[in-house]
């Protein structure tokens, strides 16, 4: 931890205003320079996360117990640790995503969130942690009928997606013709395609790589070959010293291999 300090301070003080720059500047009202979030969160000795908890492998929130496990979960522990401080993880959703960042309901924004121009509007993102691209799922009966946009485009045709998220955005930027049906459990979205309710559901590859293994009825349409091409990063208030350390603490777990080998955990 305290080399990932060391060099988070000194990343921050080279892109911070030099000392010369802000003797010119009139003096503040307050002698103390108000404190980083990184600072905060260490003072505090809580690191709150905000996750959704819908959005398996990256985090799922068990409905009887109201744990959460996955693929972030344990990188958010991971970081926690890393900080020196106990993990909190804080529910938010996807059409609340960002708003809840912005009133401070938690710190950090992670479980599969996707970087993108109209989030960097408004908030930092870290170094991306997966490559990700919206690719088809369907019954495994229906597969060679949704191979393309154009086969999918189609009157008849109801396409299933979670509201707020950017599977919903995609899916209005790209469908005309089709139906969309927007469903707000992403929990039990899959079902709704096991029980006919929906032809098909376009998301992150990984997503349906998982859900395939979970539904065996379902198939994965070629996620290798996505219609698009994404990155998925953890989301972050504009604090430079918070990012330096959260993208140092990243390098980190891809050089020990801790990162892959929690993927693999729940991916393999």
């Amino acid at each position: 931890m305290r080399s990932i300090l060391r060099r988070t301070a000194l990343l921050a003080a080279l892109l911070l205003p030099p000392l010369a720059a802000q003797a010119q500047a009139p003096a503040p009202a307050a002698t103390a320079a108000p404190a980083s979030k990184l600072d905060a969160i260490i003072a505090a000795g809580v690191l709150k996360v905000g996750l959704t908890g819908d959005y398996k492998p990256f985090s799922f929130r068990d409905p009887q117990t109201g744990t959460f496990s996955g693929i972030d979960v344990d990188m958010a522990e991971a970081l926690a640790k890393a900080m020196g401080v106990k993990l909190e993880v804080v529910q938010t959703s996807w059409p609340t995503l960002m708003a809840d960042l912005m009133a401070g309901k938690y710190d950090i924004g992670m479980g599969g969130i996707t970087i993108n121009l109209p989030r960097l509007k408004t908030a930092f993102f870290s170094n991306a942690v997966m490559v990700a691209g919206k690719t088809p799922i369907a019954l495994c009966a229906n597969k060679d009928k949704f191979q393309t946009l154009a086969q999918i485009d189609q009157p008849g045709v109801t396409v299933i997606a979670n509201p707020g998220g950017t599977n919903e955005s995609f899916d209005r930027a790209n469908l005309h013709a089709a139906k969309i049906l927007v469903y707000p459990d992403n929990a039990t979205i899959f079902e709704q395609i096991v029980q006919g309710h929906a032809d098909l559901m376009i998301t992150d590859g990984v997503e349906t790589r998982l859900q395939q293994k979970l539904h065996p009825e379902l198939c994965a349409i070629h996620p290798d070959k996505p219609f698009n091409t994404s990155e998925l990063g953890y989301m972050l208030p504009r604090d430079v010293p918070l990012k330096l350390f959260v993208d140092e603490f990243l390098r980190e777990a891809d050089r020990t291999g801790a990162h892959a080998a929690i993927v693999s955990k729940w991916l393999d």
